[in-house]
């Protein structure tokens, strides 16, 4: 059995972003009338369904945009549902609610329009839905998690939304070496028995998952059953000529790492953060002495919500001042150098040019001048340097509200230490990706932001 009344009450926010019912009386007339001319007292939510994608599908424009309505209210509560999922989820570890996800993905304003006039996020659902393929609910919960919007937004939060199967799938033998060596700077040894790892994975598990998709089956990537769990382990005692030779369990464990490391990729490269190595979760939860536990989980969530736009800001503001710096500096000796030097960078980071196209565009002879002109080491570091200090004085005083002075002294080296990481990874994040092969403009945090400003600047 259903709740009728989900089908003519709409799930929206107000300008504020506080999330708000509506009753839309147009719908819920339509769908008594329909309801009772069946003469269906007791009907279930997959027969009302049935019949209002039926309706839907109508040439008559008052039922056509009527049942619409009644499908928009339905879906704006699975919507809500898969929202708070994703806050039951990932919630605490990524420093957010529900309430932050939903300006995203509610945009319905309640309205009856013809169904091609009026495109928002739920009728963008309801148009895509399939009934052969999936349930309008099981179709709505992916949509949402495919919500470009607010998947950016959980990326910043260090959430990446496609389980360690699909990563797994989709990362190339190449792209690995890659990864494990100048992001993870894993060993030699390491590395090799990983991309065994990789390639039984792939050679079991993916190969029997293309036939699926061929035969005409989409469903998400499941975990491995035992079947190819045992399949795997032959395949890579095999390639290791017998080296590694694991349990299904120890296995799983495995795969799961790896995939691990690659999810931290994705992240980064995507312009997240890692919560677990930064101040945003650990470091501030150990930080016993300024966060009571009665306390604890709302405090970190207040400080969560007040220190990520402090980085951002300060990331700006370093950005802005250094690569001022340097363009004063040059513009005291040669005013055209520092015009090439802006341009290079932009087309470095935001182009994503290499240093011999640049070298052309700028009427350079060579690479070298232009990596001699850019000096993104320095550049990098004196980025570092300025962040740093931005961020260190923005902490201690958002600190304050959560310890008295006195304990701010003993606080201090640790804040210290915990910003030194969280810099650390975003100008490694930075490096990597800048020492990568590339033909499209930069992801990284560090990119995104330093394009932001020099498009400011135009």
């Amino acid at each position: 059995m259903t709740n009728p009344s989900t089908y003519w009450t709409l799930v929206r926010i107000d300008a504020a972003g506080n999330r708000q019912t509506q009753t839309i009386s147009s719908a819920k007339i339509f769908l008594t009338e329909v309801f009772d001319t069946l003469n269906n007292s007791n009907i279930s939510n997959k027969e009302i369904l049935l019949r209002l994608l039926d309706l839907y599908q109508d040439t008559l424009v008052d039922k056509n945009i009527n049942a619409q309505r009644c499908l928009l209210c339905f879906i704006s509560w699975e919507i809500e549902k898969a929202c708070l999922n994703l806050e039951k989820q990932f919630g605490f570890s990524g420093g957010f609610t529900c309430r932050d996800l939903l300006p995203y993905v509610l945009d319905d304003d309640g309205r009856l329009q013809a169904k091609s006039s009026y495109q928002c996020f739920s009728l963008e659902i309801l148009q895509s839905f399939d009934i052969r393929q999936s349930s309008l609910s099981s179709w709505t919960n992916r949509k949402v998690k495919q919500h470009p919007a607010l998947n950016k937004f959980l990326l910043e939060c260090g959430i990446y939304l496609l389980s360690d199967w699909a990563i797994l799938n989709d990362t190339q033998p190449k792209q690995l070496e890659r990864i494990l060596s100048q992001f993870h700077s894993l060993t030699v040894t390491e590395i090799e028995k990983n991309k065994w790892l990789l390639q039984s994975y792939h050679q079991v598990y993916r190969a029997q998952r293309l036939q699926q998709r061929q035969s005409g089956k989409t469903r998400k990537c499941q975990p491995p059953t035992a079947k190819q769990l045992q399949q795997i382990s032959d395949k890579l005692n095999s390639l290791s000529s017998g080296k590694y030779c694991y349990s299904n369990d120890d296995l799983i464990t495995q795969l799961q790492r790896l995939a691990e490391y690659l999810r931290e990729y994705r992240i980064h490269v995507r312009g997240g953060s890692l919560a677990k190595e930064s101040i945003d979760i650990a470091d501030i939860n150990n930080h016993s002495n300024f966060i009571t536990d009665n306390e604890e989980n709302n405090q970190t969530s207040e400080f969560l919500e007040s220190y990520r736009p402090q980085f951002l800001e300060c990331l700006d503001n370093a950005l802005a001042v250094v690569t001022q710096s340097r363009v004063n500096k040059m513009q005291r000796r040669d005013a055209i150098k520092a015009k090439k030097f802006l341009t290079a960078l932009e087309l470095f980071h935001c182009q994503g040019l290499s240093m011999t196209e640049i070298a052309k565009r700028i009427e350079m002879k060579a690479q070298f001048q232009v990596t001699r002109l850019l000096k993104l080491k320095e550049f990098r570091a004196d980025v570092t340097n300025e962040l740093l200090t931005l961020l260190k004085i923005r902490v201690l005083q958002l600190a304050e509200n959560y310890s008295s002075l006195e304990r701010l002294q003993t606080l201090e080296s640790q804040i210290t230490i915990a910003l030194t990481e969280q810099i650390n990874n975003l100008i490694s994040e930075a490096e990597v990706e800048a020492a990568g092969a590339r033909s499209n403009p930069m992801n990284s945090r560090f990119a995104l932001r330093l394009c932001q400003y020099l498009d400011s600047k135009k």
